[in-house]
């Protein structure tokens, strides 16, 4: 639900509520969606990147939006599956995307599991959204979806963006509060992982994995062991 009150207080959420409200923002705020890739330069210069990114063959998006990243996947790729859990997110996706080989679905990410497997594995702005607790079995996911040889890609906000957010210091899991033009305010999952960190965390995991600093972003490449891609794959077997 979002808060409606500017005073009210915002109490301590367990992940699975603060996950829905960071889902009831994005769909209240679909049409407001696209304004900061009009806005921020930083995200038109990332959004150029693409074309020097290893994409290609069969790619997965997850977190597609509304397809900002969707066209430019699909001049690269040879198909795409997009996924996102907001259907009003999607309905714009759609609407932007008038390609033949993208496919888009419907699906909470936290719940659905890969049905096939994929060259390479994209998402932008969505690793920040995951809750700490839930990144392994996320990865394990992604791991499930990769076919032998593949590559996860994945662009986010780095430390110095969360000077540009409400960042919220009362919530177990690391968060922050976003506004829409109506003056609901909303409670969202917000990490902003360190690149040393995170290549730590996922090196753990068992994955290899290069970051680079783009300005107050990141970019990853990642790939995982061949046996831990073959272990997700069979554990997400129907």
């Amino acid at each position: 639900m979002a808060l409606t009150e500017p005073g009210c207080e915002e109490p301590a959420l367990d992940d699975d509520a603060l996950l829905a409200e960071q889902m009831a923002y994005y769909r209240a705020g679909a049409a407001e969606y696209d304004r900061p890739y009009a806005e921020y330069e930083e995200l038109q210069r990332l959004l150029a990147v693409v074309d020097d990114l290893p994409i290609a063959g069969d790619v997965l998006e997850l977190a597609c939006g509304t397809g900002q990243w969707t066209t430019l996947l699909a001049a690269r790729a040879h198909s795409v599956t997009a996924v996102d859990a907001a259907a009003e997110v999607l309905a714009l996706a759609r609407a932007r995307t008038a390609s033949p080989i993208v496919q888009f679905l419907e699906a909470d990410l936290f719940e659905w599991r890969p049905r096939r497997r994929y060259d390479t594995v994209f998402f932008a702005f969505w690793l920040s959204h995951v809750p700490p607790a839930r990144l392994p079995d996320f990865w394990n996911t992604v791991a499930a979806a990769l076919a032998p040889g593949g590559k996860v890609i994945f662009i986010d906000d780095g430390p110095a963006a969360a000077a540009y957010e409400e960042v919220l210091t009362n919530q177990p899991t690391p968060a922050a509060l976003r506004r829409l033009d109506d003056g609901s305010r909303y409670r969202i999952v917000k990490v902003f992982h360190d690149a040393q960190t995170l290549t730590a965390d996922l090196t753990a995991l068992g994955w290899s994995v290069r970051i680079r600093s783009m300005a107050g972003n990141f970019i990853g490449i990642a790939e995982p062991p061949t046996s831990a891609g073959e272990e997700a794959a069979a554990a997400a077997a129907p």
